[in-house]
Formats: C-alpha cells, structure tokens, sequence
C-alpha cells in the first residue's frame, strides 16, 4: 500500500511530531518555495538581475548536461574499516573522476557497520540481498566496486595491472602493508613514475606514535585521532554552566570528523599533486595525510594561544569565548542562534528584546561595565547577558524569535533538527536535499557543495554500489581477463 503524502508546513518541531506515523512519507511533506516568490526576495535586496543571472547558471539541475573536470582521471580507492580514504575518492568522484573501489572478497568490515549493531538501520540490496551500512553507501558515490585479495601473488599482480593505468592511488590500510606485499607506492611508482599515491590515516605512517592495530588486531579509528590533538580535550561544557559534578567532562564528535577532514585535504593535496605534476614536474609523488593533523589546522587558535602565554584553552560549551552574543540559547520549541559580534548588533539585539521585557535594557544597557566590546566577554558578563535572553526567548518559539530579531536586521536563525533542514524551503529550492535510486534502493542524501559551478559542477551519479558489482567489467577492460579467467579467480579467492 502506497505511503500517504502529506502537504504540511513545519514551523516548528511540534508540527513534525504527526510525521513520525510509519504510514506517513517524512520527505518531501513540502514543496518548494515557487521562482516568483524567489524573485521577489531578489529585487527586495536590489539583487534581481544578479539573482537571475545565478538561476540561468548555478542551478543543480542543470549540472547534469555540463562537463566534469576529473574526468578521464582514474583513481583506485583501497583500505578497510576507515573513512577518510573513501571520502577523498568520493570527492574525485563527484568530480568526475573514474574511481574504482578495491575490496576484499568478503567485502571492507565498514559495510556491515550500523548503529547499535542493528540489521533493520541497514539497507537490503533489491537483487543479491546483501545488508549494507549507510555509511558505508554514502561513500560509494559514482565508484565502481571489484574484489581483490591482494595477499595473493595473482592478487598483486593483478593491481599492478590496475595502477598501471592510474592516475591516483588512494590508500587507507595500515602503515606498511601494502609496501610489504611489494605494491606500495615505493614499488608501483617504478612501473608507474606519474602515479599520485596518497595514504590517509589517523596519526601517520612513520614517527613513535604511528597507526596501528591493537594487540587483539583491533584497527584504531577515528576517535584516537580527535583525542590526540586535543580537539576532545577543548570540547564540552565547563563546570560552571552546569551542575557541579554533572559536567565539565570532554566530549569527542559522533562524527569520524577527523576522518573527514582528512579526506578533504588529502582530496586537495590529491588534486595539487596532479596539477604539478601536469605543469610543472612530470611525475607523480607520495603524499601523507592524517586526520590528526589535519585537525590541527582547525585548531590553530588553540595551539597560538598556548605559544602566546603557556595557556590552555578551557571548554566553553557552545559560547565563543571572543565574543557576546554569539551563542545560541534555548526557546520555547528548541534553540535559537543570536549574533551580536560588533556594538551595531549588541544594541539591536538590546532594543529587540527590551520591546517585550523592558528589564533587558536596564540589566543590560545600563550597565557600564558592559560598555566595553572586551568587558562584556568576561565570563559573568556571558553568564548575565545568556541568562537574561534566555528568559525572554522561553516564552517564544524560534520563528517568532527570528521574525522580531530580523525586524532590527540582527545575524540569528533557528537551530534545526534533520527533519526540519530537509523540509526547509531554502534547502529545497536549491536543492541541497535531493533522492537518488541505488542498488538498496531510494536514498535521501545531501547534493555536493560543489555542485553550484558555471562550468564543471560536480555531481552523484549513482550510489551505493553492491559488492564486486563491476569486478567483471574493470578485469576486462584493464587487466584483458575473460570470463574464464575471472570465474577460475574467483575459484581460487583471488577476487
């Protein structure tokens, strides 16, 4: 029986609560916004012929008919249990780039990765059966997928084949273990000297404290990165906004973000590499990327001000220690997002509240030591200034608060919650949520960023590939195996 679609407008988190019915279709619940009421927010910003001018040439939809700037590029994507390799190739991909992803023949472990363990978070695939993590899917973007044992000598011998015809080599196995079957970079650069080979980690590949397995074979992951370079350290709230003894603890991301953040500057350094080496060198390299580093250059603020005076950044929760406001506070149906960063914005945010709580102004204003841009960061000016918007926020839910805030052109905005960012009429204009139909099925996923180019905008082909889908084809095309062969291979749990 077909799911019932609905037509509802979510305001708020309350009007997603009849949503949650299995017998209700989540997405989409909302058209988007029509071109005519666009147009209008274009000339109310004195923008319509450049508003116009961004429709005719950026829209996603047109993406689709326009040239890929990778391609022609081929890249070969393999490592186990991690993700920053695969969010590197991904990005190529999306890019146009041909990228083949390399697993064993019972397929990488992070396929079978869902929350909590639980088979029914996993995606079944429409003809083999198989059960797949949608994480794992989500990193198959435009990717062909082959098995390979590469601890086999035909096995070796036919990757070698492969990265003959690479471009790029994108590696995510341990320190060493591909130099130790005799087909790292040191080995396939001989047959291969324009080969662009990268290993993405979590703490690096060379030094004391490089990756590794625990003594159980236990791969480390991402979360050994985020607390080696203190991203965990300096994240949480202190135990001055909480109850003592209820807080103050370090907080790590649910995200891998480390592992992320890796793929995205092992994607650049990947695409760096290529240009030199088309402009100015000829040749290929070896390049390392790791996620704890990566991060560092997140937190370089942390470390100047560490070399600054010896101190160590404390956890500050949400508030920027820098600036006030500049912090969200919770409302009647959620949180909402204040910037008051220059003296223009705290004033205004002043006179938007003293409207309705005319004590604002008094507690706020007419305190002197609040005068001063640097005075009111000190932690009881935040405590007094959150404390007091807070109080008028409770009573409000958070379009109100945001109609009345942009009233006095105030920088705030709602915090959303998932359902609410994919029903969002910005985000569906765009789009920035879009379907695409995989072997497991209709997937929701978030477009590119980069999808919005004049020229060469990157895009998703496909996703969620099955595994060794197209062992077949890639065999044929770059290592001349027939169907003979390939079936006497898979005899042998060669591929």
């Amino acid at each position: 029986m077909a799911k019932e679609k609905r037509d509802v407008e979510i305001k708020s988190r309350a009007d997603t609560i009849p949503l949650t019915s299995p017998d209700v279709r989540p997405w989409p619940v909302t058209p988007p916004p029509p071109p005519e009421e666009v147009t209008k927010v274009y000339e109310k910003r004195k923008a319509g012929e450049f508003g116009k001018w961004c429709e005719d040439n950026l829209r996603f939809e047109k993406g689709f008919g326009k040239p890929e700037a990778l391609q022609g590029l081929r890249v070969l994507d393999i490592g186990l249990w991690r993700m920053g390799h695969k969010f590197a190739s991904s990005l190529l991909a999306e890019a146009g780039a041909e990228v083949i992803c390399i697993e064993p023949p019972g397929g990488d472990p992070m396929r079978k990765l869902s929350p909590f363990g639980r088979e029914e978070y996993m995606l079944t695939d429409k003809e083999t059966g198989e059960k797949c993590g949608l994480d794992f899917i989500s990193e198959m973007v435009n990717k062909f997928s082959v098995t390979l044992n590469v601890e086999t000598e035909e096995g070796q011998e036919l990757f070698k084949n492969l990265a003959r015809h690479a471009d790029v080599i994108v590696d995510g196995h341990l320190p060493g273990y591909m130099d130790n079957l005799g087909i790292g970079y040191r080995q396939i650069s001989r047959i291969n000297p324009r080969l662009v080979y990268c290993w993405v980690g979590l703490r690096g590949s060379w030094g004391s404290y490089k990756d590794r397995v625990s003594k159980h074979g236990q791969w480390e992951l991402d979360p050994f990165a985020q607390c080696t370079n203190a991203f965990v350290h300096n994240t949480g709230f202190p135990q001055d906004q909480l109850p003592r003894g209820k807080g103050g603890d370090p907080t790590r991301s649910g995200l891998w973000i480390t592992d992320y953040c890796a793929g995205e500057q092992a994607a650049v350094n990947i695409l760096a590499a290529l240009y030199w080496r088309e402009e100015s060198g000829g040749a290929g390299q070896f390049i390392e990327c790791t996620g704890a580093e990566c991060y560092f250059d997140i937190l370089d603020f942390d470390i100047s001000w560490y070399g600054f005076n010896g101190s160590i950044k404390a956890r500050t929760g949400a508030w920027d220690p820098n600036l006030n406001q500049y912090e969200w506070n919770p409302c009647r149906d959620g949180y909402m997002m204040i910037g008051g960063q220059s003296d223009r914005l705290w004033y205004r945010i002043g006179m938007c509240i003293e409207r309705d709580d005319p004590q604002f102004g008094r507690l706020i204003h007419e305190d002197p030591f609040l005068k001063e841009v640097g005075a009111r960061n000190a932690l009881q000016a935040l405590i007094k200034t959150y404390t007091l918007t807070t109080r008028w926020l409770r009573d409000i839910n958070r379009i109100e608060a945001e109609e009345k805030l942009l009233q006095y052109e105030i920088a705030a905005g709602p915090i959303m919650f998932t359902d609410e960012v994919a029903e969002f009429p910005h985000f569906k204009y765009r789009p920035w949520i879009y379907t695409t139909e995989s072997d497991y099925g209709t997937i929701l996923y978030g477009t590119s960023p980069n999808a919005f180019q004049k020229m060469t905008p990157h895009r998703l082909k496909w996703m969620g590939r099955a595994l060794g889908k197209d062992t077949n084809m890639i065999y044929k095309k770059y290592a001349g195996l027939g169907p003979t062969k390939i079936e006497e291979l898979k005899e042998k749990g060669v591929i």
